[in-house]
């Protein structure tokens, strides 16, 4: 199962340490998501940063920055107008807008599958279609996006997120939240080992 890992928002002393040690054991995307900084301070906090990590970067938002910049791309939030420059990645919510963007992306985010432990409050609706979504992701066709499960993903969480059929999980709270996020990191992508182990050996 792929993993990525979503950025803090704001600043964070630990932050580019471990960014270090994610990439060292082979992370392969890491999303820059900072809401409130402005395009300036992005742009200056990304140039300070090792060039050789740059195509291993997905920058929310500010696409020409990231293409300015020789990053791995861009991510869309849902509801994003477009207009710029294709967008590496984009998140949805739904299962109608997961259908309509599985061919135009190389990746989605969907969720959220879990209560969030970074937003509190925010889930899955009690409603939620699970076996709609479930249906969609086993029904893909070759070429269209990797999914990746978001929302409270925990290593614990991850067999739910395989057995409905996701490619993997974005993570957020379940790093930055631990005393040490590269540990956290570390535990998780043990855990998605196993279970990719588990299904080649099925």
């Amino acid at each position: 199962m792929r993993l990525v890992v979503i950025s803090p928002e704001t600043a964070d002393s630990r932050e580019v340490p471990a960014m270090e040690g994610f990439f060292a054991a082979g992370l392969e995307r890491y999303h820059v998501r900072k809401p409130a900084w402005t395009r300036n301070a992005l742009e200056a906090w990304l140039g300070h940063l090792p060039a050789a990590w740059r195509p291993r970067i997905i920058l929310h938002g500010h696409p020409a920055l990231a293409a300015a910049l020789g990053l791995g791309g861009a991510h869309e939030a849902d509801g994003a107008a477009g207009g710029g420059p294709p967008a590496f990645s984009r998140s949805c919510h739904d299962v109608p807008t997961l259908r309509r963007l599985l061919p135009a992306h190389g990746s989605l985010f969907f969720g959220p599958v879990f209560p969030s432990l970074s937003k509190p409050g925010y889930g899955p609706a009690p409603d939620f279609p699970w076996a709609e979504l479930s249906a969609a992701l086993a029904g893909r066709s070759r070429g269209d996006a990797r999914v990746l499960a978001i929302g409270g993903v925990t290593a614990a969480g991850l067999p739910r997120c395989r057995d409905l059929g996701f490619d993997g999980a974005a993570v957020l709270g379940a790093v930055w939240g631990e005393a040490d996020p590269v540990a956290a990191y570390a535990a998780l992508r043990g855990a998605a080992g196993r279970l990719e182990a588990e299904r080649n050996a099925a």
